[in-house]
């Protein structure tokens, strides 16, 4: 009976350790992911490691700022309290941080596109003095002396060896299962929907496709390209965009077109969250020189109404993205 006991208990064991591949979720009408899943296929047991990760404060220098910090999952997964984003001892860093939404199909991430590949993304906010000011030696360090993560790991991995390329990969896999895709929109985009537009939201979604579409272009809402859409450079802050990477003047100024879905719950808005609401954006696009759009106060109207169809509730709601419920 011991014997047996013993067996069904190892079965149990190896049972957790064999990892199930996840397949992504979106619809497919949808581009097909720059992501390679092939290679690199989504696990859920390395999901739910990278969950965890997400909102680990033990992540930071002093244990009080996680990823969630910054990136709110019921605002979007961004930030809304302040311009720019802070990190610890209530640093302030230099930019509002982006919404982490559908990362499967970007080529680059950040405002300036500094990270080419999100398996290395979250090395950034770890390392970044102004936002949790560690390294990732000294996470390691912390997390190997948490029986709790030798447990997940060991789940994730097969063993319980913990490095810096699996927690950061662990954390790439969780944000990329981050897919929006069930919006007003999307609803209506669907074939033999009952869901309908409303007037305005008609006139504002033939607006949007006048007017905005060629940057955030559907059904993603933006087309992953470098922009400068005519801010002035705030003196104090001084930041030049992506010609800070790449040091090419061309590329003064530019920054990336982020993705508009969920946008009316992302405010501050631009990269330096100059811009409290969607009617400020919309003023900053009807009076500047570089894209300059005629609109008139009830088509501004009408664009917002029809912006606001992107708000996607099951995405931010979704239990399967949230802190509770970890076991």
């Amino acid at each position: 009976m011991k014997y047996l006991i013993i067996i069904l208990i190892s079965f149990v064991i190896i049972s957790f350790k064999i990892n199930k591949e996840v397949e992504l979720s979106y619809p497919n009408t949808w581009p097909k992911p720059n992501y390679d899943f092939k290679k690199k296929p989504l696990d859920s047991a390395k999901i739910k490691l990278g969950r965890l990760l997400f909102y680990e404060p033990k992540l930071s220098r002093d244990g009080t700022i996680s990823c969630a910090n910054c990136h709110l999952q019921n605002t979007g997964f961004t930030h809304i309290d302040h311009d720019l984003s802070h990190g610890i001892d209530n640093r302030i860093g230099k930019r509002n941080s982006i919404a982490l939404v559908n990362l499967a199909w970007s080529k680059s991430l950040m405002w300036d596109g500094a990270i080419h590949h999100i398996d290395a993304q979250a090395l950034a906010p770890i390392e970044n003095p102004a936002e949790m000011d560690n390294s990732i030696t000294n996470v390691v360090t912390t997390l190997r002396k948490d029986n709790r993560y030798k447990k997940v790991f060991y789940l994730a991995y097969g063993d319980t060896s913990i490095t810096g390329e699996r927690v950061s990969k662990a954390i790439a896999q969780f944000c990329l299962t981050l897919v929006s895709s069930n919006s007003k929109y999307d609803q209506v985009k669907k074939k033999n929907s009952q869901i309908k537009f409303t007037e305005l939201e008609e006139k504002g979604y033939s607006l949007f496709k006048k007017n905005c579409n060629a940057c955030h272009a559907e059904p993603l809402f933006t087309n992953y390209t470098y922009q400068n859409n005519g801010l002035a450079v705030d003196t104090g802050l001084k930041d030049i965009g992506r010609m800070g990477i790449t040091q090419n003047t061309k590329d003064s100024l530019l920054f990336k077109v982020p993705s508009l879905r969920n946008t009316a719950l992302t405010y501050p808005y631009m990269h330096d969250g100059r811009f409290k609401n969607l009617q400020m954006v919309l003023f900053h696009y009807s009076t500047n020189n570089k894209m300059k759009i005629d609109l008139g106060e009830q088509d501004k109207k009408a664009i917002i109404a029809f912006l606001k169809t992107l708000t996607d509730e099951r995405f931010v709601g979704n239990k399967e993205y949230s802190y509770l419920g970890i076991e």
